[in-house]
């Protein structure tokens, strides 16, 4: 026969299982997305003799993000088009896509890879990554100041977006022409947006 004390042991452990089963979170998988290249635009603004900062920004620039929201981690890889400089100015894009600077027929494109994303609560805050440009690979961190994630208005689909922002120094990468007239540091901000795969 079954004893009192038998009976509730055995309720116990039951219920344990049960609520141990409840409170254990889902674990949740790691999630592609493919940047939106009409709405992944990497800009740049660059001081000019000390006088106002001009800015740029690339209009082709493609690749893949993977957010994995429970262990709070992620990777990014873009390709962007050198050629696809623009600034509003002919003369400008010219200079700008020629030997002295982006050098666009010898290296007509730039990558981005990550080698470390890092969440603050819910959301990514950082990424760490490589970038190679005119040849040379040097470590560029980017911030984002607003991150989002939720459905498209019009496709449904899940997509993701936000700003980035970050700085690097353009001699590092061998761009040296014009300096010190033409600042060193690169002011990076960019706007990014990712449909789910």
């Amino acid at each position: 026969m079954l004893s009192l004390k038998s009976l509730f042991a055995g309720l116990a452990a039951v219920l344990t299982a049960v609520l141990a089963g409840a409170a254990a979170p889902a674990l949740a998988q790691p999630v592609s997305y493919t940047l939106d290249p009409d709405h992944t635009v990497p800009r740049f603004e660059i001081d000019h003799n000390g006088l106002s900062f001009h800015t740029g920004a690339f209009m082709r620039a493609a690749g893949k993000a993977v957010l994995d929201s429970f262990a709070r981690t992620g990777s990014v890889e873009v390709t962007i088009q050198t050629a696809s400089f623009t600034s509003g100015h002919a003369f400008m894009e010219g200079v700008v896509k020629g030997k002295d600077f982006f050098n666009v027929e010898q290296f007509p494109t730039m990558t981005y890879k990550s080698t470390a994303m890092r969440y603050f609560g819910d959301a990514p805050a950082t990424v760490e990554g490589n970038l190679t440009l005119l040849g040379v690979t040097r470590p560029v961190t980017l911030r984002f100041t607003r991150f989002t994630c939720g459905q498209h208005p019009r496709t449904k689909r899940e997509q993701c977006g936000g700003n980035l922002s970050g700085t690097l120094k353009r001699s590092d990468f061998g761009m040296k022409a014009f300096l010190p007239a033409i600042g060193d540091e690169v002011r990076l901000n960019i706007q990014v947006e990712g449909f789910k795969d």
